[in-house]
C-alpha cells in the first residue's frame, strides 16, 4: 500500500468593537475558489487575487509540508480503520478524501486561536499538535477524549451533531469581550448544517459580531442523505440571510483552503465578525465503519471524485512545478510506515479503563444514589472473582 492510495488515508480589540456591515467577500463572482486544479496546475484569476495574497509567500518547502501533513493524516486514518476492522476499536469515522480541507484550514490557524471540531477532524488535530494516538482512546472506549483541550486550543471531539458551533460561538463572544485578537473556528459537515444549533450559532455570532469562522466540510452525504435533500441553495449562501459573508472553496485544493481560511480568520481578528466557509469536497469512504455507502451511492460518483484526490493533486504539482525528487517521497513513505506501526502498538497497549470511573463527576458534591449504585457495581464485579476462585 502506498501512502497516496485512496484505499488507505497585535493590536487588541476592545469589547465594544463596532459591528461592521457584512461585505461581499472577494471572489464572490466565482462559484468555487480554486488555486490548484485537479491536474496540479496553479490557477490565478482576478476574482481569486484577494485570496492569493494570503499564500503569495508560500515556498516549495511549505508545499512539501502540506503534502506530508496530508499523507501522514491519511495513513493514520487508514490504520484506525484497519484497527476497527480487527476489533481493536469500537467505531471509526474516516476523513478519507477530506485531507485538503482539514490540513489547509488547520494550518491557517494561529497558536492562540481556538478550534472546535466534530469527530472526524483528525487532520486538524494533527495541525494543532495533538498526538494522533490520543484520538483513538475514545473510539476504543478507554477514555472520554484523550487530551487536554487547553494544551493545544483544540476542543474534545463532539459527537452530538452541530452542538459544537454553539460552544464555539459562545467562546468567540467571550474572546471579543476579553479584547483579545485571536479567532475561533468551528468545524461541521453538510448534515450538521441542517441542525437548529447551527442556525442559532449563525444568529448569535452575527448579532454579537463574534470572531468565529464556521468551516463546513460539505462531503456531499449526511450518512445516506445527499445535500440536495437538505438545501435548495449552495450551503455557503445561507450566510447571506444572517448578515455575514459566505464563500465556497474547492475542498480538495489544500492551497485554496489555506488561503480562504486565513482570509476568514484575519477578518474575524479585525473585529469584522463571522464567516461561513463551505469546503466543497467528498467523503470517499464510509460515514463511519458501521456504514455501507454502496447501498446509497453510485460507484461512478465515487470514481469521479477519486480523480480529484487532494493528495495526488498536490503530488502532481510538486512533481511538475518544483524540484521535489523521488527521495522526498521515499522518505515520506518510510515515515508513513513508521507512523502506522506506532499507531498499532500504542492502541494495543492501551490499558483497560477504570470500571468505576463512570461514577465520578456525576454530581459536584456526591450523591447517595450514586454511592449506592457504585456499591452494587462493586459487588457485581467481585462476583466474577468469587467464581474464579470456585466459591
Amino acid at each position: 500500500m502506498t501512502v497516496e492510495s485512496t484505499a488507505a488515508r497585535k493590536p487588541r480589540r476592545g469589547a465594544g468593537a463596532k459591528r461592521t456591515a457584512a461585505k461581499k467577500p472577494p471572489g464572490a463572482k466565482t462559484e468555487l475558489v480554486q488555486l490548484l486544479t485537479p491536474e496540479g496546475k496553479r490557477v490565478k484569476t482576478a476574482e481569486n487575487a484577494p485570496y492569493e495574497a494570503y499564500v503569495a509567500d508560500i515556498t516549495t518547502e511549505d508545499m512539501r509540508g502540506l503534502y506530508r501533513d496530508m499523507v501522514l493524516t491519511r495513513r493514520f486514518d487508514a490504520e484506525a480503520t484497519s484497527l476497527q476492522r480487527q476489533g481493536e476499536l469500537g467505531l471509526w469515522a474516516s476523513l478519507l478524501g477530506q485531507e485538503a480541507a482539514q490540513i489547509g484550514s488547520g494550518r491557517a490557524t494561529r497558536e492562540d486561536d481556538y478550534v472546535f471540531p466534530t469527530y472526524r477532524e483528525h487532520g486538524v488535530a494533527w495541525c494543532r499538535g495533538v498526538d494522533p494516538t490520543n484520538l483513538l482512546g475514545m473510539f476504543r472506549g478507554v477514555n472520554n477524549g484523550g487530551w487536554d483541550p487547553n494544551s493545544n486550543n483544540f476542543h474534545l471531539y463532539t459527537i452530538v451533531i452541530g452542538s459544537q458551533t454553539l460552544h464555539a460561538t459562545g467562546y468567540a463572544m467571550g474572546v471579543a469581550k476579553d479584547g483579545a485578537d485571536s479567532a475561533v473556528i468551528a468545524y461541521f459537515g453538510d448534515g450538521a448544517s441542517s441542525q437548529g444549533d447551527v442556525a442559532e450559532s449563525f444568529t448569535f455570532s452575527a448579532v454579537y459580531n463574534a470572531p468565529v469562522v464556521f468551516f463546513c466540510q460539505n462531503n456531499q452525504w449526511a450518512i445516506s442523505e445527499p445535500t440536495e435533500r437538505q438545501t435548495r441553495v449552495p450551503l455557503y449562501q445561507r450566510a447571506q440571510g444572517y448578515g455575514f459573508p459566505g464563500v465556497r472553496v474547492d475542498g480538495n485544493d489544500v492551497l485554496a483552503c489555506l488561503a480562504v481560511t486565513k482570509w476568514a480568520l484575519e477578518r474575524a481578528r479585525r473585529g469584522e465578525g463571522p464567516t461561513l466557509v463551505e469546503a466543497y469536497t467528498y467523503r470517499m469512504g464510509a460515514h463511519t465503519t458501521s456504514d455501507d455507502p454502496t447501498k446509497y451511492r453510485a460507484d461512478e460518483e465515487r470514481e469521479a471524485w477519486e480523480a480529484k484526490d487532494p493528495i495526488q493533486r498536490l503530488r502532481s504539482y510538486l512533481e511538475s512545478e518544483t524540484d521535489t525528487n523521488e527521495g522526498f517521497f521515499a522518505e515520506l513513505e518510510a515515515e508513513s510506515e513508521a507512523l502506522g506501526r506506532r499507531v498499532r502498538e500504542v492502541v494495543r497497549a492501551m490499558p483497560d479503563p477504570d470500571h468505576f470511573a463512570i461514577f465520578e463527576n456525576v454530581y459536584a458534591d456526591g450523591h447517595a444514589l450514586v454511592d449506592e449504585e457504585r456499591a452494587q457495581f462493586a459487588a457485581y464485579q467481585a462476583s466474577f472473582a468469587d467464581e474464579g476462585e470456585g466459591k
